[in-house]
């Protein structure tokens, strides 16, 4: 029993990284099924496990006595890979426990390498390939200090997490999908234990539990209700479940078949190479005393083959084949195995072309014996062969790591060093739809192309936010309920260019019904003063940048919004600048930022424009006001049918904040209304490229300097086709 229970785990794909046996029937599960009755299944050596035995047969290793002594079993395997780390190993014995993790094929086959090159490489240098465990279920693991420590001593814990995602549904509410569990964690009880949990009311605002999981792998569905935060409930889950687990090295083994000690990452590979240079010694032996019988033999041959007629002779004269070997050994001076082979050979080897065979066998043979020979001189050709059966069993069962490391977690490890400080673009769509791209992603175009996809929204969903900053920057995330939440750049996914990103909720703790709706890279803000805000019903009101400086994760209020109103708008300012305001339906305000007094976090602001009935505030500009810097400014202007301009700044009069303001474009049916207005500096956006994306995810990159300067009541030029009927503009951004 205690034999088939070690060979059904050998082939469960969710316990071993790399399974030894290739199981038919039923073979156990995640939720702690057991497997079936030995009688119900059928199992053979996977193709991996026949490269632990090779080179058996060529007494490469010991052989003792089975429990009973009705058999001979080896002391260890021939094992060209080293199994111990490959598929980990747990156990109990004689008041000794060990826990060893599984890794990856590849990451190890590149440390041994390393390792036979540069004998005196520490731990951390055989970290640059073995990046940590690499659990057949995947998930993740955190902090690269940890793993270090558990590598370089032994010893130490390593936090696990399952891999869960926040998704939104079509009715606007959230659920949170797990598709990967920590390692030897049962479903089964994870799935029981949050719902005990919920019924326990430890975690609130679940709405239901499904279990989706099939042949394809972990689906466990958790509904939320409206007015949850998935943020939240995801980290109690992490806090109170098997969703996050440590797995506690305890890498002992026993070294020699006899010494039980406690191994760094170092010495097990070091053990491995050792017990490799042994093998390889002992099968070349093998094969050189094996070669050499052959050549004996051989070189008889040609002897009786040189001299036939008097063997036959000698043979013919002989009373029996006893006088016959005997006559043979004295006349020829042969072995006594040489005079047999020459006796039991047939008349048939005597045509030329055998006689041939015989002399190209024995050439042959006596080129590998002064080979096999040079090998058991050389340790550095012993070490090149290791090299080279490994590397070749890394390209035919090598794969790609499943459990992603993390290099950060418990807050120590800085992130920054190992994240390279460069530009980047980041995109985000009107329904929550974050990501990260590289700027060369799209190649300059003419005005009026039809552009390339940017990403692939789903139906209905429309990008909204488009800006490039360095991905060390502190990005600012304004929401419409009047909220500020921060992130690093590269906190936010990298993705192709048609990915759809991943949910904002992932990262911030938004309520139901909030969105963000301004998002400010705080790179190019430091030098500010205050940050202005606008709301869709034309509020205004400015704060002190410095009120931002410790945003905590479950963020901060930056402005009271009133009623249904909504902050669609976060610029920063000098104190002295002028404000600039746009409306849908094309109207617009130019004002002092004095007339506007600085404000505390929890104030509403004051009017800045007073918008008629089916007018929205879409676009607010600053308009630098010092005079060392003079600046040619204008109004860039972008319409929703793919109409867009450029107006000179100075047609635009100071006015009193508060007013309805002049008009600052021509809305017809054919332009639409506008969907963005930019207050830009003519001159350094001259070099600049705009980025403009459609609500169905065509974009066109264009030459800023390509945009028509138009007057201020006119409709201005198209400057994007679209392939779909019904799509508009839906952003913009330039680079």
């Amino acid at each position: 029993m205690a034999v088939y229970d070690s060979m059904v785990r050998m082939a469960q794909e969710f316990s071993m990284r790399y399974p030894l046996v290739k199981g038919q029937g039923n073979f156990g599960s995640m939720d702690g099924d057991s497997a079936a009755a030995m009688r119900y299944t059928e199992a053979k050596l996977s193709h991996i496990a026949e490269e632990m035995l090779f080179d058996i047969e060529k007494e490469t290793v010991n052989f003792i006595p089975n429990f009973d002594g009705s058999h001979k079993e080896p002391c260890v395997l021939p094992a060209k890979l080293p199994n111990l780390l490959l598929d980990g190993t747990m156990g109990i014995a004689v008041g000794m426990a060990t826990n060893i993790p599984p890794h990856n094929l590849r990451e190890l086959v590149a440390a041994i390498i390393h390792l036979i090159d540069n004998p005196e490489a520490t731990v951390e240098d055989l970290m640059q390939f073995v990046k940590g465990p690499d659990f057949p279920t995947g998930g993740l693991i955190y902090n690269q200090k940890d793993i270090l420590t558990a590598y370089a001593t032994g010893r130490g814990g390593v936090v696990m997490r399952g891999r869960a995602e926040i998704e939104e549904r079509k009715d606007g509410s959230f659920q949170i999908i797990i598709s990967e569990i920590p390692y030897q964690v049962n479903k089964a009880s994870l799935v029981e234990k949050i719902a005990d949990l919920v019924k326990e009311k430890k975690i609130e605002n679940i709405k239901d539990i499904r279990d989706e999981s099939d042949k394809d792998g972990v689906r466990v569905v958790i509904d939320l209700k409206r007015d949850a935060y998935p943020k939240k409930i995801l980290n109690a889950l992490y806090k109170y479940t098997q969703l996050q687990e440590t797995f506690h090295f305890n890498m002992l083994a026993l070294v020699n078949g006899i010494q039980p000690k406690i191994l760094t990452l170092k010495m097990i590979l070091e053990e491995h190479i050792k017990h490799r240079e042994e093998v390889i010694k002992r099968r070349t032996l093998f094969d050189l005393n094996k070669a050499k019988d052959r050549a004996h033999i051989l070189e008889g041959l040609m002897i009786a083959l040189q001299h036939i007629d008097e063997v036959i002779k000698t043979i013919k004269a002989s009373k029996d084949k006893d006088e016959a070997k005997l006559n043979l050994i004295k006349k020829f001076k042969l072995s006594e195995r040489q005079s047999i082979a020459i006796l039991e050979m047939r008349l048939q080897s005597l045509a030329n072309l055998e006689q041939l065979k015989v002399e190209k066998e024995l050439e042959e043979k006596m080129k590998l014996i002064k080979e096999l020979e040079s090998i058991l001189k050389s340790a550095s050709k012993v070490r090149s062969i290791i090299k080279e059966e490994i590397t070749k069993l890394s390209d035919t069962y090598g794969d790609e790591r499943r459990t992603q490391v993390v290099v950060s977690g418990v807050k120590e490890f800085n992130i920054e060093d190992l994240v390279p400080n460069e530009e980047t673009m980041v995109m985000m769509t009107r329904d929550g739809y974050i990501k990260r791209l590289t700027p060369d992603t799209f190649k300059v175009q003419a005005r009026g192309g039809k552009g390339v996809i940017g990403l692939s929204t789903k139906e209905e969903d429309t990008v909204e936010f488009m800006f490039t900053t360095f991905t060390h920057s502190d990005v600012l995330f304004f929401t419409t309920k009047g909220r500020v939440f921060q992130l690093k750049a590269y906190e936010i996914p990298q993705a192709s260019r048609t990915a759809k990103g991943s949910s904002i909720v992932n990262f911030l703790q938004l309520l139901g019904e909030e969105k963000v709706t301004s998002i400010l890279p705080l790179d190019k803000i430091l030098n500010s003063k205050y940050l202005f805000f606008a709301t869709e019903q034309g509020l205004v009101k400015k704060v002190e940048l410095s009120a931002f400086a410790n945003v905590r994760r479950s963020g901060l209020i930056a402005i009271k919004i009133k009623g249904d109103d909504k902050l669609i708008w976060a610029k920063p300012t000098s104190g002295s600048d002028h404000v600039q305001l746009v409306t849908s339906n094309g109207q617009s305000v130019r004002f002092k930022e004095t007339d506007v007094r600085d404000m505390g976090r929890n104030a509403s602001g004051v009017y800045g424009i007073r918008l008629k009935k089916g007018d929205a505030l879409i676009g607010m500009g600053i308009a630098k006001t010092d005079k060392e810097k003079k600046r040619k400014y204008q109004i860039l202007t972008i319409m929703e049918n793919g109409y867009g301009k450029r107006t000179d700044f100075s047609l635009y009069k100071v006015q009193n904040r508060g007013g309805s303001g002049i008009r600052t474009a021509h809305i017809t049916d054919k332009t639409g209304k506008i969907v963005n207005a930019f207050l830009v500096n003519a001159e350094t956006m001259e070099e600049k490229d705009l980025i403009v994306i459609s609500e169905k995810g065509q974009v066109i990159r264009l030459p800023f300097t390509s945009i028509n300067e138009l007057g201020r009541d006119t409709q201005g030029v198209r400057i994007m086709r679209f392939k779909e009927e019904k799509d508009k503009v839906a952003g913009i951004t330039w680079i």
